[in-house]
């Protein structure tokens, strides 16, 4: 029932939210002689910070310099899988974990092509009434029990991170607390404030947001603890590796300066950061880079790993999301990240 479930809100969420993609169109080579550009649209889940080296990326121009025309679009509630899959969109980024389950019985799987966020960027927080005093796993049990949390959607990262730490402590998610799990990722801000949830799982600019606004202190738990994790990677179909590998091959070039740009250039990050989220004060930003940056969030040189596949794809085991298993080799392919790399 649960998958019957999932697919449903993937569904639902892509005829929701598909109008607002746009096709991707051109056949431009850029700097190997052709004047037109080629046209690529990217779906995210939510605008988020840690998607960072992307906006860098599209604005110092990396991808015009190969001769792309790159844009994203906010595909919520699962859509950015499903946008995808029915091609609306040249590529994603997400989990491969999602891709993995999108791919049952696909005859054009989805393929990741270049790392982004290597730490699981999921943080827990408490309603400001609420003081965490042991983080021990029987501490978090005991301080998790009986409350109500707002989760995120459920099959949705945070969400099944949320489940799987309750997991880990000796929670049953079904009765010692109570999981809300909207579609919108925002929306657990506000479920805090007023008073609708004690804990909730976020990521910045959500975390600075609800510590403004009073819904709560800072996190009391951090998955990025769990190191090496593929977060979130930047996925394309197998048709379009094998159709257009210069076009896959530039586009990771690219990502590769905007991830170089967002590790070795702080204040130039900074600048680019403030005009992702212009409402967002100065102070927030600047907390919410310090934290990535304390946290080791992005990738260093886009190498998908293994190890950090592995990860993701035990939380939905785990969880029972998803327990018919994967193939590294035909979920990741790193040879265009090696490519750029020589």
């Amino acid at each position: 029932m649960k998958k019957l479930y999932l697919f449903a809100v993937f569904i639902l969420a892509a005829a929701l939210t598909l109008s607002g993609c746009q096709p991707h169109a051109g056949t431009g080579d850029g700097k190997n002689g052709s004047k037109a550009s080629k046209k690529i649209i990217i779906a995210e889940p939510v605008h988020l910070i840690a998607y960072l080296p992307l906006y860098v990326a599209i604005d110092k121009g990396f991808f015009k310099d190969e001769g792309l025309d790159v844009e994203v679009t906010t595909a919520t509630g699962g859509a950015h899988v499903t946008s995808l899959v029915s091609g609306d969109v040249w590529g994603n980024i997400g989990g491969p974990e999602s891709n993995q389950m999108a791919n049952k019985g696909s005859k054009d799987p989805i393929v990741s092509v270049v790392n982004v966020v290597n730490r699981a960027n999921v943080y827990l927080m408490a309603n400001k009434k609420y003081k965490l005093k042991d983080d021990s796993d029987a501490g978090l049990k005991s301080f998790m029990k009986g409350k109500t949390i707002a989760a995120g959607r459920y099959g949705g990262s945070p969400n099944l991170l949320t489940r799987w730490l309750l997991m880990k402590v000796g929670l049953d998610s079904k009765k010692d607390v109570k999981l809300e799990e909207p579609a919108d990722a925002s929306a657990v801000v506000s479920l805090v404030a007023q008073g609708k949830a004690d804990l909730a799982n976020g990521a910045e600019p959500q975390i600075n947001e609800g510590i403004k606004k009073g819904a709560w202190s800072e996190p009391f738990y951090g998955f990025p603890s769990l190191g090496d994790y593929a977060y979130s990677v930047i996925s394309v179909k197998k048709s379009a590796i094998k159709n257009e590998p210069k076009t896959v091959q530039k586009f990771v070039t690219a990502m590769l300066k905007g991830l170089k740009v967002v590790n070795e250039d702080k204040d130039e990050a900074f600048k680019i950061l403030k005009k992702e989220f212009p409402t967002a004060s100065n102070d927030s930003l600047k907390a919410s880079m310090d934290r990535a940056y304390k946290d080791s969030l992005w990738s260093k040189d886009g190498i998908i790993s293994k190890d950090a596949v592995a990860k993701p794809m035990e939380v939905v085991k785990k969880t029972g999301i998803y327990t018919k298993g994967y193939d590294y080799n035909k979920l990741v392919n790193m040879s265009f990240v090696e490519e750029a790399s020589k």
